[in-house]
């Protein structure tokens, strides 16, 4: 299976570019990489033998003609990366937080019409997917919940895909009970988070954090907090990102989430 990474020589992509260079059944033909561009990829990972080039732009990537393009860059051009992996053929992965529903309705029209599959992951971390898949059952029977977002000074999105990610799937259940709706809230009603369908988001940006996510429900004296911690290796999200990239040529339009492609009963 040929893969093109964009985002390759990034924490998260270059971890996930190595994976893809070890993977017997998998080849990584392109990488993309704005300020690495012309290098190769042996040298910046520090494989021997490896000349994969390195691309400037998602669009000269592609000429090498993937099965399958991984989008881990930025929010500001993620949606014309993986609308151009689209044009060209590829199935796409996307592990890029940041982009909206709205985003992803364009991306799902583009992707069916195409017959090509979309799999885009808030994180690919397997702790993490079981921590939603934990929450959403939770919700079902504890129906007051709020979710709280940590993730590391420097980071520019809020919240962090895996925390909107959690988010819609649990509003997705029906909003949350709330005795005092954040509308009658006496003072800064910013101070009750950012409303993502009912569910309401508060976003920590603080150093020593990585990314940390923790859904929090309440009842009548008694609480459930669910909580992933994520540490600074970006290891645990290679497992997870070779999996979705083996699988999303199974699919057609967007789905989103990790679990779409993994058996959890």
């Amino acid at each position: 299976m040929r893969v093109v990474v964009a985002g390759a020589t990034g924490w998260a992509g270059s971890a996930l570019s190595l994976g893809i260079a070890e993977a017997p059944d998998l080849d990584l033909v392109g990488a993309v990489s704005r300020s690495r561009s012309g290098e190769l990829m042996g040298d910046v990972l520090g494989v021997a033998e490896f000349p994969v080039p390195i691309s400037g732009t998602a669009s000269e990537a592609l000429a090498s003609t993937p099965d399958v393009f991984v989008e881990y860059t930025h929010p500001g051009v993620a949606r014309q990366n993986i609308l151009a992996a689209l044009d060209a053929g590829a199935h796409v992965v996307v592990g890029t937080s940041g982009l909206t529903n709205d985003d992803f309705a364009v991306i799902d029209e583009s992707a069916g019409v195409r017959g090509l599959g979309v799999l885009a992951c808030g994180n690919f971390s397997i702790t993490a997917v079981l921590m939603m898949k934990f929450s959403e059952l939770a919700a079902q029977w504890v129906r007051s919940w709020e979710v709280i977002d940590y993730a590391s000074a420097g980071k520019v999105d809020s919240p962090s895909g895996t925390a909107r990610e959690l988010a819609e799937r649990l509003t997705s259940l029906g909003p949350p009970e709330m005795v005092v709706p954040v509308g009658d809230t006496k003072g800064a009603k910013e101070a009750r988070g950012a409303d993502f369908g009912g569910t309401q988001v508060h976003s920590i940006r603080l150093p020593s954090y990585v990314i940390s996510v923790e859904s929090i429900f309440g009842q009548e004296d008694e609480r459930l907090t669910i909580r992933h911690d994520a540490g600074t290796s970006a290891q645990p999200y290679v497992a997870g990102g070779l999996l979705a990239i083996r699988e999303v040529g199974k699919l057609i339009g967007v789905h989103r989430g990790l679990d779409t492609v993994m058996d959890l009963g």
